[in-house]
């Protein structure tokens, strides 16, 4: 497959980054398990991507829950904030993050993530890693991000504040979800997707490349400097 050469990088963060996609599900079935209900790996699917508010909405209506969308984003913040903190690096992402940094390749962080939820993710380990990203976007924070992923708004609006503004094709996304890679395709976006290995091989075929780890990226590929001492 030939790529075309970019000159910006976005990267989503969860499930991308860290490794709070794990974490999301611990607090929502720790929620769920109150009523009987599971959360399962097709709702997951389905939710990544969402703003809060999107999400609480879609498990309260799918699993017909007895609470106020108020109730249950109350509840999740509960389980976050004993969750959130201890939050790890996935593999490859520190190295990756760190190399365009270097080469002074513009990166973002674009983020379904609220500001509050951003910071208990970071403040207590990741406060240097994520002190790359000179421009970050909060999809459940900013007016501006008015639908969540897979509408393309977050990541337009992510570009939008690179100083020198690239044209879509210019920009390469990096994401886990099928969601977000739908998200990166309808900016206009090349998107690298590094999936859970239980999503579907089909619904990953909207992705310009498939990973299985970040480790695995050949910047390269994409017209940006490699690694030092690789081919």
């Amino acid at each position: 497959m030939i790529f075309k050469p970019v000159t910006h990088v976005l990267f989503d963060m969860d499930g991308l980054i860290l490794n709070t996609e794990n974490l999301y599900t611990i607090a929502f079935q720790n929620i769920l398990s109150r009523f009987g209900k599971d959360y399962t790996f097709e709702l997951k699917q389905r939710l990544m991507g969402l703003q809060s508010l999107e999400t609480a909405k879609l498990i309260i209506k799918e699993l017909d829950l007895p609470m106020t969308v108020e109730e249950f984003l109350e509840e999740s913040n509960k389980e976050f904030e004993k969750l959130f903190p201890d939050t790890q690096v996935l593999p490859g992402a520190a190295r990756l993050i760190e190399h365009f940094s270097k080469h002074k390749v513009p990166i973002g962080l674009a983020t379904s993530s609220s500001l509050e939820s951003y910071h208990l993710k970071t403040d207590k380990h990741h406060q240097q890693l994520f002190s790359l990203f000179p421009y970050k976007t909060f999809g459940s924070s900013e007016p501006e991000v008015k639908n969540g992923k897979p509408s393309p708004d977050i990541f337009i609006v992510a570009a939008s504040k690179f100083p020198q503004q690239p044209t879509p094709d210019q920009c390469l996304v990096f994401e886990d979800a099928v969601n977000g890679v739908k998200a990166a395709r309808a900016a206009g976006m090349q998107v690298v997707m590094v999936p859970d290995p239980r999503v579907n091989k089909k619904d990953t075929e909207e992705a310009t490349l498939v990973l299985k780890s970040l480790e695995d990226f050949k910047p390269e590929l994409f017209g940006l400097p490699p690694f030092e001492n690789e081919q």
